[in-house]
Formats: C-alpha cells, structure tokens, sequence
C-alpha cells in the first residue's frame, strides 16, 4: 500500500462559496457497492473494497448524534497496510494523497469536537486542517491558515479536543480541508481513531494573524511549577477565552473557558496529578491563539 503523503500543494479546486464542515457529526451514510461511507468524506473503502477490508465504517451510538466515524489501520493481503483516512472532500487514488476540499470563507479560531484514539507501536495518527486561497497570479493555492495534531498515545474514552489554528495570512480563505488519519507515514495494524460533533469555533478579524496584536502581558507562573499554575493576561476587551493545557504529544490535559474582562485576568489550575514534563499552555479567544511553554517538576 502506498503511504498516505498530505500534499498540501495537491489542492486544486477553487471554491467561493461559504460552507459549514459538510456531515461534521458524520449522521449522514451512503450505501456503495454494500459498504457505508461518510457523505462528503473520501477515504480508501473504494481501493479495498475488492479484498473486503474497510478502514472507514460507521460507530454507534455517536457521541452526539446516532452514529460516528471509525477510522482503523488494517493490513490489506498484498498490499501492507492501509491506513484509516478520511478527508472533508476528495482523495487521489493515484497518489493518496488529499485532491480537494470544501468551500469556506470564514477564519475559525479552532477545529473542535469529541475522539477516541489508539495508535500501536511507533506509530501516530493526526489531525489536521488547512484554510487556502487560490491566487490567480500565481496559479496555485496560498496557505491561510493551518493545524496539525499528532494523536501519539492513546484516548481510551469520548474526549473533547481544540486545535488552534496558525494563521500565516490576514486575507480569507476560499477552501477548508480536514484530513483526519488513525496512523502516520508507516502505518500499524490495527490503530483507530474514532471522531464526532466537528465544527469551527471563533472567528479570527481580518488583518490579524496572531492574537498577540488584542491580547497583551501572557504570563505563566510560576514556572517550573510543581502543584499550580496561574495564567495572567490583559484583555482590550471583554469576551470568552478558553485555556488549554497539553502535554507534548498533543493531548489536552487540562481546559477551561473564562469570560474574561477588560483589562487583567487570572486563571489557576491544579496541577498536582501532572506527571513531570513540559506542557503547552494554549489561549484561545475570537482573535486567534497565544501559546506559551511551561515544565511541571
């Protein structure tokens, strides 16, 4: 089986309109030659089908909803292992590699929703988004925006996630793709990565690729901490603010949202049960993201 490559430069379609993440709680099914697949996510069930091996399938119950999307590795007679993908528009069977996405012209903040992981071996699966525009002077696609979230580990129940999204662009897309993938460049047998309940949160202003530019003063500490830590910033205005704490795979250990006010705010958190390490402290507001690294000893 050939590796699954996320060639960002293999988008191609140009798309206008505004569109909301086509079936984010993946209800929606059609039946294909006697399988289920996603409406409006491609995955590899078309390549395997021959052999009856399925790596995109349908879960009951969702964790909202009736039903979610399985994604699991699986070794495929002749041919290695295929990977459990799925991409919010279309595959490149020649190449599986992400071809297209879906029409977006919003700035999100952040891709959320509820997953489930497993990842065998040395392998890891991931999440990731990318917001693009297609430049007609140049004839190909400019990056706005992007995220990727390596799932290295394991998410043994229903768990809700945020990833914040890099923007490198102050201009507004015109295409959104979401590759959702249970293993990494070598795929293992066998690892899963179980999604439900997707959708973009917030909303970054045009002309603002950072929220350093409205949120003033981070400051983690103390740091090094041992049982707490306290998050301190300044606000030009009052509105919602969520704080997340990650460890260096990725996984959300701690979070919380906070209507802050204008001018100063503080946040504590508990941080005893944390095993020693470094952590990623995350805020993310309407205006974008600020991350700042801290070690609990």
């Amino acid at each position: 089986m050939k590796k699954l490559v996320f060639l960002f430069a293999a988008v191609t379609a140009t798309m206008t309109a505004i569109a909301q993440i086509p079936n984010a709680g993946f209800e929606t099914w059609t039946n294909t030659a006697g399988y289920n697949t996603p409406t409006g996510w491609d995955n590899l069930n078309a390549t395997t089908n021959a052999l009856s091996v399925y790596t995109c399938t349908k879960g009951t119950p969702g964790f909202v909803g009736s039903s979610y999307l399985q994604l699991t590795s699986k070794t495929v007679t002749g041919l290695g292992v295929a990977p459990g993908v799925a991409v919010s528009g279309l595959i490149d069977i020649a190449n599986y590699a992400p071809k297209s996405g879906f029409p977006n012209t919003t700035r999100p903040v952040s891709l959320t929703g509820s997953w489930q992981y497993m990842a065998y071996g040395s392998d890891a699966g991931s999440v990731t988004i990318l917001l693009s525009k297609w430049n007609s002077t140049m004839m190909m696609r400019d990056t706005i925006a992007y995220a990727t979230q390596t799932l290295s580990g394991m998410v043994m129940s229903w768990a809700s996630f945020t990833i914040p999204l890099t923007y490198r662009s102050s201009s507004f897309p015109d295409s959104a793709m979401i590759i959702l993938s249970a293993s990494g460049t070598t795929p293992v047998n066998n690892s899963y990565l179980y999604v439900d309940d997707l959708a973009f949160a917030g909303s970054v202003p045009s002309g603002v690729t950072s929220l350093n530019s409205i949120l003033n003063d981070v400051i983690v500490f103390p740091n090094p901490a041992t049982t707490e830590i306290s998050v301190g910033y300044s606000e030009t205005e009052a509105g919602s603010m969520t704080i997340n704490i990650s460890d260096i795979t990725g996984k959300i250990i701690s979070s919380t949202t906070h209507n802050s006010t204008q001018g100063k705010n503080s946040v504590s958190f508990n941080t005893a049960s944390f095993r020693k390490g470094i952590y990623m402290v995350t805020l993310v507001s309407d205006a974008g993201k600020h991350t700042e690294k801290i070690v609990i000893e």
